[in-house]
């Protein structure tokens, strides 16, 4: 990890086109201002493990909806039958 100490209104480089920009230090907070090209995702580290924890959770396998969608099935694939009448069995 690169270390750097940087006051108001300095700026830091990355590559040529991502630039970070010291805009206001108070007390223990600092804002930044980050100008990047479009297609660079920018996420907080609190929020991106915060979508990584969803995405887990969703593509698990759920207990308690597996057997409802189970049931859709089956009730469906009910509806879906060819009935049988009394002109049917001749």
């Amino acid at each position: 990890m690169l270390v750097l100490s940087r006051k108001v209104d300095q700026t830091i480089v990355i590559q040529h086109n991502i630039t970070i920009k010291i805009l206001e230090i108070t007390g223990d907070r600092v804002k930044l201002g980050i100008n990047a090209p479009r297609d660079v995702v920018i996420l907080r580290q609190e929020l991106q493990d915060e979508v990584r924890q969803e995405n887990l959770r969703a593509a698990r396998p759920s207990t308690e909806v597996s057997p409802l969608l189970g049931a859709a099935a089956d009730a469906l694939a009910r509806r879906r039958a060819p009935s049988t009448t009394n002109s049917d069995k001749v």
